[in-house]
């Protein structure tokens, strides 16, 4: 294959297209959390990771699954982590039955401010995508998400 090749430029077209969606979106919800609830796009997604946690077998997650959750390094969630509970919003404690692991917790101060901005967060992700439906290049994607029905 060449780099004129059609698969590969449509390939590299949808990519681009997809990463577009993305940032609008991204950058729409941000600004809006922002000026509401002083939260970013990545603190909210953390809190909400966290606050699906439970208490039972399995139900804490590792600092690996919440990076690859909130889609980040484990030192950039870490260094999240830290800012969010700095803030009084998240709180670490070590696993009672293995002294190595650390848990996270959300407070009842971020379970407070998650659900305060979960409105937010939400007609910021409609108004995003009803923008991005009105372009031809990404209403085919923006379809195609409205489709999907993933368990959180």
């Amino acid at each position: 294959m060449t780099a004129t090749d059609p698969a590969l430029t449509a390939l590299a077209q949808g990519w681009c297209a997809l990463s577009a969606l993305h940032g609008r979106i991204e950058a729409h919800i941000e600004r809006a959390l922002q000026a509401k609830h002083d939260l970013s796009v990545r603190e909210y997604s953390l809190l909400d990771v966290l606050s699906r946690q439970h208490a039972g077998e399995g139900g804490h997650l590792q600092m690996k699954q919440v990076a690859d959750a909130v889609v980040l390094s484990q030192s950039a969630t870490t260094r999240l982590v830290s800012r969010l509970e700095d803030r009084g919003l998240l709180e670490r404690y070590l696993c009672p039955t293995d002294r190595r692991g650390i848990y996270t917790n959300v407070t009842d101060a971020g379970l407070r401010l998650l659900e305060e901005a979960r409105p937010t967060n939400d007609a910021a992700l409609r108004e995003a995508l009803d923008d991005a439906a009105k372009s031809p290049e990404l209403a085919p994607l923006v379809r195609v998400v409205e489709s999907l029905h993933v368990s959180a």
